[in-house]
This record gives C-alpha cells, structure tokens and sequence, in this order.
C-alpha cells in the first residue's frame, strides 16, 4: 500500500483514477493551510503538487518516506528538484497534456487581434454603442503568418493558420527541415527573414537564455508596418517595454499575449491600450486539459511507486551502488559536452554519435541519455529530462548511435560525441583525470584541455600573428575580464581555436568587434 497526498487539486478524473487503486491510500489536503500539510506527508511514498504547494527543502526533510514528486503541470519552478535529486526523490511533470487549449487559445488570440472582437463585444454590450464601421476587420486568408518554433505547438498553429487560407513560414534552427516542409510550410535559416515576410507572428519557443527577449525593438524595427504579434508560450519572450512602444506608434498593429515575464501582473502599462488582447496565462486552462493533466500525472505516480515507468520524470537519480565511483564524472561530462556542441554548431542537428573507449565503454546507453540531454537543454529548456530525451530526439528525426571500444586510446577512458547537421561536422573529446577533474580534451581536431563550464567565448580563425593580441585588447577595453585563455593549433591547415572564459558575458557588441577581427572564421559565445 502506497500513500498518495494530494497537495493541489486535480481534475476529479484524476483523483478517481487514485481511489479506485486498492494499492493506493489517498489523501486530500488541498484544504489545509501549507503549514499544516506538513504534518501529512511524513509518511507519503508520492505527493501530487501544482503551482500553489512549494516543495523545498523543509517540506522534503519532513517528507522522510517520500519517492515520488508529481507535477500536474510543465513548471517544476515550485519544487527543489536538486535537492529531490539529492534524496533520491523521482520528480514528474505532465508537459504535453495542454498542448491543444495552448494551440486553440493562440488562435483565438490571432482572429481577436484579426477583428478587435473584446472591443466590439465591450462597446456594444456596455456601451450600449452600434457601429460597424469602426471593427472593419482584417482576414487570416491569404496572410503570411510567421511561427518562432516548431515544436508540437507551434506545428499544430501552423496546420490550423492554413486551414484558413493562410501561408505559414517558419525559423526553428534545431529541427529537420522536412518537418515544415513535409506540412506544406517554408522554413528559413533566419530570424531576420521570418521577421521581414509575415504579417502575424506568433512564438513558441521555451524560456531559454538564448529565447530570453528575443524580440526586442531591434526585431521590431525589421518587421512590417502594421505586424500583429502573439505571444502564448513564455513570459519574456517578447521585451514588454519595447513592445508597449511600438503598439503606441502603430508599426505593431494589435497584441495578443497571455503570458508576462513578472506574474501574475495586475496592472501592466499595455493594459490601456485598445489594441491590445490580455489573458491570465490560461494557456491550459480547458476542461479537457486539466482531465489529461489529472489523469496523466495520476497514472505517472502509480507506475512510478510500482517501478514500471518513469515516464516525463525530469531527474532521474543516480544510482551510485550500480557504476564505480571514479566513472560516475563522465555522465556530467557527457552532459556538458552535449550543450558545448549544440552551442557551437550550425545548422539542425542530423545525426549523433556517442563514443565510449576503456571501462566507461560499458555504461554507453546511459552516456548517450545524458548527452542527448545536454544536446537539447538549451534548445527546449525544461520541457527535456533523461527519460523523454530519447522520444524528443526521434521526434526530430535525429539519428543517435552509441559505440563502444574497450581499447583505451590516449586516455584511460575517453568519451567523444559527434554530431552532423546539414550543413557541418563536429566533434567533442573529453577524459576525467585524478580528483573528478572533468575535461574537454579534443573539439574538431583541435588538441586542448579546458573545463566544461561558465561562460566561454569560442574562436577559430587563420594562424597568423596578431589575432590574439588584438582579441585580449578588444575584451580588455570593454572591462570583460579573462578568465582562461585555452588555444589548440592545425598547423598543416594553419588554423587555430582559442576558447575564452570570461568572468562576464560579453555584449553582443563586443562579439560583433571581435568577429570583423581579420582571420576570424567564426566566433560563438556559450554558456556552460
């Protein structure tokens, strides 16, 4: 018999598909303050959350019997899940299960911004005022709408905006170009050119470092005159200061946004502008969502405490009785190697090979899981953990290989993962040395040792002298301090690779100045 606390309240469907389990006791504490619900979970085996219950630390050091965190939901924000990880504790999220009231209530959003509907309806309605010619309207028909992502949201936008007459042009950097294409979609290679074709652009990106004000005036000012923008997906996508001064000047013609980067907002300077279309986040808030959410994240917790699957858990743990202690590095190594490549590379990801040579070559399915995670994170953000990963990457049409060699090569074990988009191959090195020292030992041919992590500005240009000179000049003036400073060389191609770490990010800016520095081939700054 398991204990199941209910901390929030789900859908009766969900709390149904609970009770009818003889394995399962469960208990209802929505009603209780959330100091009191602490006196319920000391011997819960899994607690189902939404947004309103924070579990931290102080609620897992009560929860002592606890193994299952389920969030009925995508946001995980109110949850520790570090120190979840830490005790052992699987957390579970529901991320798919508001897809559609997401895509229904982005159109909604559109033909309201279409038609100026909320204003038509208020001024009739309680002004009392019957005019038709002031809610002339616009047609989705024949109207090129611009998709920012295209994902299992942003595609499905785009299949119900061409059911209506309209053309769809889409810029997704990290999928196959046959997914736009196979739906009847352009896809371009740039932002810029997304931004100068539509007439209505909508976003469906994660909240990503790169994704963070994506839009900003500089964007804007590349639009066409009288644009129409939705924003459904994440607050801060769109910058709301430079967004709040183009709906006053007109080059944007009408917003719909349900989402703000500071919530919940209750007064927000756009709110007084007519052409602006408002929601309280209810991106998921339908009926049918909320039973899917329910009964998912019911289901999810059940075969969690069973042991049958793990399916949407965002961290699995460790389990560190199963691999020696000195390879365990190599997993979070593997991880980092993943999110150093996908930041480097250009184009959309084709291929992915895992290499693991010495004893580290038997745990190849695991470094694959996490590599693929660390490839992903930073295109979609907390919608990817280690047991979705591998249906994310076939949903995209990439094709993962592992590899195995027992035969150490330079290092005693060595890991190496490959990646081939469509336009480029690039390759990643990496060795733990004595006291956990987790390294990146090879990128591309290129012989160098540096730690995976922080901010790190990654150059490779023609070797001849000067460059680095005038590269430690340029950060020097603009106060960004050097942190390392790491450089490989191909002298029989006569190119080298420096890879800076900064203490601070540099300003793009700075990267343009560093960029028209002659015999730079290329210049990218990432995050690790």
């Amino acid at each position: 018999m398991f204990k199941v606390v209910l901390c929030d309240r789900i859908a009766e469907e969900g709390v149904k598909l609970l009770k009818d389990n003889p394995e399962i006791k469960l208990e209802i504490r929505d009603n209780v303050s959330k100091s009191e619900l602490l006196n319920f979970i000391e011997d819960a085996d899994a607690v189902i959350t939404r947004s309103a219950t924070t579990i931290d630390k102080n609620f897992l050091v009560k929860a002592r019997r606890l193994r299952v965190i389920g969030r009925a939901g995508v946001g995980v924000d109110n949850i520790d899940v570090e120190e979840a990880s830490r005790r052992g504790i699987i957390v579970m999220n529901v991320p798919a299960g508001n897809t559609l009231a997401a895509v229904e209530l982005t159109m909604t959003h559109i033909l309201c911004a279409l038609r100026f509907l909320p204003n038509a309806c208020y001024e009739l309605k309680h002004n009392h005022i019957w005019n038709r010619k002031k809610w002339m309207g616009t047609e989705l028909s024949g109207k090129t709408v611009g998709i920012i992502g295209f994902g299992r949201i942003g595609s499905r936008v785009a299949t119900r905006c061409m059911s209506f007459g309209a053309k769809v042009v889409t810029y997704d950097p990290y999928i196959k170009k046959e997914k736009a294409t196979s739906l009847g979609c352009r896809i371009v290679d740039t932002l810029d050119e997304l931004l100068a074709v539509s007439d209505i652009i909508t976003i469906h990106t994660p909240k990503t470092e790169e994704t963070y004000n994506m839009i900003t005036s500089r964007e804007i000012e590349k639009m066409k005159d009288g644009v129409i923008l939705i924003n459904c997906a994440r607050g801060g996508l769109y910058n709301e200061d430079d967004l709040y001064d183009a709906l006053k000047s007109g080059k944007v013609k009408a917003l719909g946004i349900d989402v703000f980067d500071d919530e919940p907002v209750k007064n927000h300077k756009i709110f007084g502008l007519e052409n602006v279309f408002v929601t309280p986040h209810i991106g998921g808030s339908t009926r049918e969502s909320q039973i899917r959410v329910g009964t998912q994240i019911a289901q999810q917790v059940v075969d969690a405490l069973k042991g049958r699957d793990y399916t949407n858990a965002i961290n699995l743990p460790f389990v560190r009785g199963e691999i020696p202690d000195h390879l365990q590095p190599f997993f979070g190594l593997a991880e980092q190697m993943g999110s150093f490549i996908v930041q480097v590379a250009n184009g959309s990801i084709q291929r992915v090979r895992i290499e693991g040579r010495g004893e580290i070559g038997e745990f190849i399915e695991s470094l694959r899981i996490f590599s693929l995670v660390g490839l992903l994170k930073p295109i979609l953000g907390e919608d990817v953990n280690y047991v979705n990963v591998p249906y994310l990457t076939e949903e995209r049409g990439i094709v993962v290989e592992g590899k195995k060699e027992m035969k150490p090569l330079y290092f005693k074990n060595f890991v190496r993962l490959s990646v081939w988009t469509d336009r480029e191959k690039l390759s990643v090195g990496g060795t733990v040395f004595e006291e956990n020292r987790a390294r990146i030992v090879t990128i591309d041919g290129f012989s160098m040792e540096i730690e995976p992590s922080g901010i790190i500005i990654v150059i490779k240009n023609y070797d001849k002298p000067g460059v680095i000179g005038q590269i430690g000049t340029i950060l020097g003036e603009n106060n960004i301090n050097i942190a390392d400073f790491r450089l490989g060389r191909k002298k029989e191609a006569r190119e080298a690779l420096a890879l800076v770490r900064v203490d601070t990010p540099a300003p793009s800016s700075v990267i343009d100045k560093l960029s028209q520095i002659s015999g730079i081939l290329y210049i990218k700054q990432i995050k690790l």
